[in-house]
Parts: structure tokens; C-alpha cells; sequence
């Protein structure tokens, strides 16, 4: 549906709820088209990237205990850098590296997505990482249980299958790059960056 169709919301205050070094909660008044007034509440954090490592069929996925739902899981690497002016590419190379020791040749960025938009202004970029050479991790001290290991592109999917993987970002960048995998190699393909839109 095109954006002229959508209700309009306008905001007419913000004040930060709560705050620390890693997002910002903020309550929004709002006012509705019909004259309806409300609130929204909006966790801010800063975008990140989600890195596919590919080597072959093969990709690389990491492994470790995520607080807030008490488990275990496997994922894509990913994560954010505190620079606010580092490009997708830089956050991609910076987080995978530290997480599993990969450097590597050749980043592409395929594609940008929101994770929560009910509530959140948060994205990441889905960046493509080919070419790579294996090094040392050098993990922040939250990551420090984390391991990472090589899968099959189907073992993969048969592990979102039985709920070893339950992670969005990792699901919906897989799916992004399957979709893109036949086109990577060709002349001209766009580099997808985040869309410009009003502040949130």
C-alpha cells in the first residue's frame, strides 16, 4: 500500500523514558489522523550488520548463551560498533573477526532490514563476506562463551527447522541471501544501504 494511503501519526512530544550505553527508550505522544491522541514507546539502538560467510555451500554461524531468553543458540555473526560513521561493510569485517577469527577478501551488502518495527527503530544490514582467511577472534567479554563452526546451507535450514536457530535477523538474512546467491557474482548488482526516512 502506498505511504499516501497510511493513516498519518505526528508526533507532538518525546522524553527518554530510560537509557543506558547500549539503547534509548523513549515515550512518544502522539496524535492520530482523526484527531485521536496516544503514546508509543520506542527502543532506539544502532543499526548493525548480520554477516553470511561463505565458503562454498558452507556457511559460518556462531553459538551462545543469550541472556534475556535463558538459551543457547546459533546464529549469524553480527553485532554493532560504537563509531557512528562506520559504513556496513566496516561493522560486518569488525564484528567477523571478532567473533570467529574470519577476515575476509570481498564484502558485499545485499540488503537492509528492520528487526522490530512495532517498536523499535532498529535495522540491520544482511552483508555477504566471501574470500576468507582464518585468524584469531578477539571476543568482548560478553562473548567470551561463544563458539562457531562451518554448516551445510541445508543443515543450516534443518536447523531452523527443529529450532536450533530461532534467531529473526539470522533466518531472514539466509532467506535474503539465498534469494540474491544466483546474482552475487554478477556486474552492476546495487549495494542496498538503509532508506533515508523522517527520525523516529
Amino acid at each position: 500500500m502506498p505511504d499516501e494511503e497510511l493513516p498519518a501519526v505526528r508526533r507532538t512530544a518525546q522524553r527518554v523514558a530510560y537509557e543506558n550505553a547500549w539503547l534509548t527508550l523513549t515515550e512518544d505522544d502522539v496524535t492520530f489522523a482523526d484527531g485521536t491522541t496516544g503514546i508509543y514507546g520506542v527502543v532506539h539502538k544502532r543499526d548493525y550488520a548480520v554477516v553470511v560467510a561463505v565458503d562454498g555451500d558452507r556457511v559460518h554461524l556462531v553459538e551462545q548463551f543469550r541472556y534475556p531468553v535463558g538459551m543457547r543458540r546459533w546464529e549469524l555473526p553480527q553485532g554493532a560498533v560504537p563509531e557512528a560513521n562506520t559504513t556496513p561493510e566496516g561493522i560486518a569485517s569488525t564484528e567477523l573477526a571478532e567473533e570467529t577469527g574470519l577476515r575476509a577478501g570481498h564484502l558485499r551488502v545485499i540488503g537492509f532490514l528492520h528487526d522490530a518495527y512495532g517498536y523499535s527503530s532498529q535495522g540491520f544490514h544482511v552483508v555477504v563476506a566471501t574470500d576468507l582467511t582464518q585468524g584469531e577472534p578477539h571476543r568482548e567479554v560478553e562473548e567470551q562463551d561463544m563458539r562457531s563452526a562451518w554448516f551445510g546451507l541445508s543443515e543450516v535450514w534443518a536447523m531452523v527447522d527443529d529450532g536450533q536457530i530461532t534467531d529473526s535477523a539470522t533466518v531472514a538474512a539466509l532467506a535474503l541471501f539465498e534469494r540474491h546467491s544466483g546474482r552475487l557474482g554478477q556486474s552492476g548488482m546495487s549495494t542496498s544501504t538503509r532508506p533515508n526516512g523522517p527520525a523516529s
